[in-house]
């Protein structure tokens, strides 16, 4: 049994991880992933992590029998190459795209709704990506030969195949229409179909290593590259390969991410703060983003990275002390948040009174966000929020009526990349640790959650009240 190796691009790290085909962690190798100021804009510093890749990689194979190679990341990283590499920088999605760009784009875009996602802040839509790219360089769009998404640069790097993928395409890109299915009105109208590759399955290889890479950094000559797969998709993949259907995922990090397979409200749909998504199979998912690590850390502060002690929630629960959101540039749940983040009621006293705000605070976000979803299934939570025993059981408790359980392994996109391996071939269903949470008494949690969320809704169209952390 060959070892996959599986290239996990994220916002703040970058991880080369050795796995067993059956999603088994063996080793990983992290690079701090930092973006370039410019110019010509804020970019992933691709460059710094090929070089860290190929001798990553090259080392890994002799460590172990690598035979397959897979990338993984957010559904925000698009590249615009040629025959010799890229064109031009791969945007960050939160570089500043320029005010008239995105007044042109949101027209040339048309409506939202069949695009499966919000216009959302900075450079998150490909589409709107390559738009400014044919706005302000419209030569190198002309000598591009591919736009591919991000996992799909880096099997294009080490093989030369190109594909789409179903998955990144779904996730916020607004190259693909939902609604009508293929590709959205603007792809037509702009002419970028010959940018974009032919449909290729996350499990099927786009090639073999490319012989000069293979020779130049010893890599085995017959090394399959996978197309490629969005982060979040390659999580859920991981549980839907263990057997479970009709659940909702809720990974956390510097986003928490759900997705579920449940149909979500129509109203939510429409409201703009659910979005569709698909899975490997072409299967309609729901989901929703929230900047809930991100925001942890604002409210948190210089609190010490240690386990919330649930009196200290207890405690802010009887004050009545409430974050709302939201702490970062994004809405999340809640449209007209972004940006308004208060404390209201008696302020955390300390770090840890803090801390416990902070991890209440992301409980309570991590319930909205299922409730907007219309889970009503299992739920799953992973990813560093776990990492607190406390995280899990309050989401318990504010949905005592449901079933919720963890994983506290902060690799699931990695292990559910390494899975798609053996697509093909699996016969039993792969193995996942999941924990019931233990049960907690938090006198009126009930009822401060109600509170919240009228004073979250409230908040986010009001003006600016409370004192922020």
């Amino acid at each position: 049994m060959s070892v996959v190796a599986v290239l996990d691009v994220g916002k703040t790290n970058v991880k080369l991880t050795a796995a067993t085909r059956d999603g088994v962690l063996i080793e990983t190798v992290t690079l701090p992933n930092a973006p370039v100021a410019g110019p010509p804009y804020l970019h992933i510093a691709a460059a710094r992590i090929g070089d860290w890749l190929l001798a990553e990689l090259a080392a890994m194979a002799r460590r172990h029998p690598v035979g397959a190679f897979v990338a993984t990341g957010h559904g925000s990283a698009g590249a615009l190459v040629d025959d010799r590499g890229l064109v031009m920088p791969m945007i960050d999605y939160e570089a500043e795209v320029p005010a008239a760009v995105t007044e042109a784009y949101r027209a040339a875009a048309g409506p939202l709704p069949p695009l499966g996602s919000p216009l959302m802040a900075g450079a998150a839509h490909l589409a709107r990506q390559l738009f400014w790219l044919e706005a302000a360089w419209p030569e190198a769009v002309a000598r591009a030969r591919w736009y591919l998404g991000g996992p799909q640069y880096w099997a294009w790097l080490l093989s030369g195949g190109a594909g789409s993928e179903l998955t990144f395409l779904a996730a916020q890109s607004h190259l693909r229409d939902f609604e009508a299915g293929g590709w959205a009105p603007i792809v037509a109208a702009r002419g970028w179909q010959r940018l974009l590759p032919p449909l290729v399955p996350a499990w099927r290889p786009v090639g073999r290593i490319r012989p000069e890479l293979a020779s130049r950094h010893g890599l085995p000559p017959d090394l399959e590259v996978l197309c490629g797969i969005h982060d979040s998709s390659a999580n859920f993949y991981r549980f839907q390969a263990a057997g479970l259907a009709g659940f909702t995922l809720v990974s956390t990090g510097t986003w928490i991410v759900g997705m579920s397979d449940e149909a979500a409200p129509d109203a939510a749909l429409a409201g703009g703060y659910v979005t569709r998504n698909l899975d490997v199979h072409d299967a309609p998912l729901a989901g929703i983003l929230a900047m809930g690590g991100r925001e942890f850390a604002q409210i948190a502060g210089k609190a010490p990275d240690a386990p919330v002690d649930a009196a200290a929630v207890a405690a802010l629960v009887a004050a009545g002390t409430m974050a709302l959101p939201s702490f970062v540039d994004q809405d999340g749940a809640f449209p007209g948040s972004a940006n308004r983040g208060v404390v209201a009621g008696p302020p955390p006293q300390g770090d840890g009174a803090r801390a416990a705000l902070a991890l209440l605070y992301v409980a309570l976000l991590t319930d909205a966000c299922l409730e907007r979803l219309g889970a009503r299934g299992t739920v799953v939570l992973d990813g560093s929020f776990t990492r607190d025993p406390l995280y899990a059981a309050l989401v318990q408790a504010l949905r005592p009526e449901g079933r919720v359980l963890f994983n506290t392994d902060a690799y699931g996109a990695a292990s559910g990349a390494a899975l798609l391996a053996d697509h093909d071939r699996r016969a039993a269903p792969a193995s996942v640790a999941l924990i019931a949470p233990d049960a907690i008494d938090i006198p009126g949690l009930g009822a401060y959650r109600d509170r919240w969320r009228h004073a979250a809704e409230t908040h986010a169209a009001s003006p600016r009240t409370g004192t922020t952390p």
